[in-house]
């Protein structure tokens, strides 16, 4: 990580374990690329991440065709306010009667990805079955293995367990804001990865999004929470009251936009490395709107009430990034003023 005065630019470092190494993780900041050729960002068409230097490419493996239900896992104890705040955001991404520009439109990007028979990315996303983990089976300290071993926990339950679908069904591991995990604040605000079967039973792609607001709110909330070294910089106002599970909604986001064309860490990325892929997400970090990059959000929306947004869902507000359409070889979103 280093400074460019007067603003930061993220170094986003791939964390790379002899056991299990999840895709990259997620932070909200604007960030510079890993050395490499094939990651050059040029000047061309627009500001936002264009570059005619990325190819993001299709490696044969599958994608989410069919339709996608997501099952959280409530790790630790939350609140039911904050629950329906991101129920809703999940609900929302199918939710093609919002207002626009909504967080359907969104997921208009995510659907233009195909798999080998080009069948697209299904727009259909439900909210599966959840589980409750509030006793914090696996203590407050979670590795990424043990993380496996809580979604052990809830698909082999005695009581309710989550039902297993390796082919259409995501795994939600959210932990609560006392939960530290390895890498959190420091690397990552959320990854995702699939499960081992010598660990799980089963190969199931999954995601872990934590809650900063306590641990690092000025890293992984951002822009609704600043870093204290940073003292000139005012928080934007969430639109949901809640700066921990606003700051969540993007990162929840993230990982499942990749995990709907990525779920196996072999069909679509940037780059060389299957190990370190660089995703549809990754390509878009740290921006909102038009004309972001760099330290820009882009430019964003607001409520009567001084909330910032950029995209609307059922019945609430989200501020999401923008993810990679390949078509055109830009960042896009539902809230582009030149669309």
């Amino acid at each position: 990580m280093h400074w460019v005065l007067p603003v930061l630019l993220a170094v986003i470092g791939v964390t790379a374990l002899l056991v299990v190494t999840p895709v990259r993780g997620y932070r909200p900041w604007p960030y510079v690329k890993p050395n490499s050729s094939d990651l050059m960002f040029g000047g061309s068409k627009k500001f936002e991440g264009s570059s005619e230097f990325v190819h993001m490419r299709y490696h044969m493996g599958p994608v989410l065709t069919a339709h996608i239900t997501i099952h959280p896992i409530w790790y630790g104890r939350w609140q039911k306010s904050q629950k329906k705040i991101i129920r809703e955001f999940i609900n929302s991404i199918s939710a093609v009667d919002s207002k626009q520009p909504s967080v359907a439109g969104w997921w208009k990007t995510v659907q233009l990805y195909t798999d080998q028979t080009g069948a697209n990315i299904s727009r259909t996303v439900l909210l599966g079955e959840e589980k409750n983990d509030r006793f914090y089976s696996h203590g407050k300290s979670l590795t990424r293995l043990s993380i496996q071993s809580v979604i052990k926990s809830a698909v082999t339950a005695r009581t309710k367990p989550l039902p297993i679908n390796p082919k259409s069904g995501l795994y939600l591991l959210l932990t609560s804001d006392d939960v530290y995990v390895e890498d959190f604040c420091g690397q990552v605000c959320g990854f995702h990865y699939f499960t081992f079967p010598s660990i799980v039973g089963y190969t199931l792609p999954y995601a872990w999004v934590g809650n900063s607001a306590k641990l690092c709110p000025g890293v992984c909330a951002y822009p609704f929470a600043v870093p204290q070294y940073m003292p000139g910089l005012k928080p934007l106002k969430s639109p949901n009251g809640d700066v921990g599970v606003d700051g969540m909604i993007s990162v929840i986001g993230h990982e499942v936009a990749e995990l709907a064309t990525n779920p196996l860490v072999n069909a679509w990325y940037a780059g060389q490395d299957p190990v370190a892929p660089v995703e549809i997400a990754d390509l878009c970090e740290g921006i909102y709107g038009t004309g972001g990059g760099g330290s820009y959000t882009g430019q964003l929306l607001n409520d009567k009430g001084g909330a910032t947004y950029n995209m609307n869902g059922i019945r609430r507000r989200y501020l999401v990034q923008w993810v990679w359409n390949h078509i055109v070889s830009y960042c896009t979103g539902p809230n582009a003023l030149d669309q």
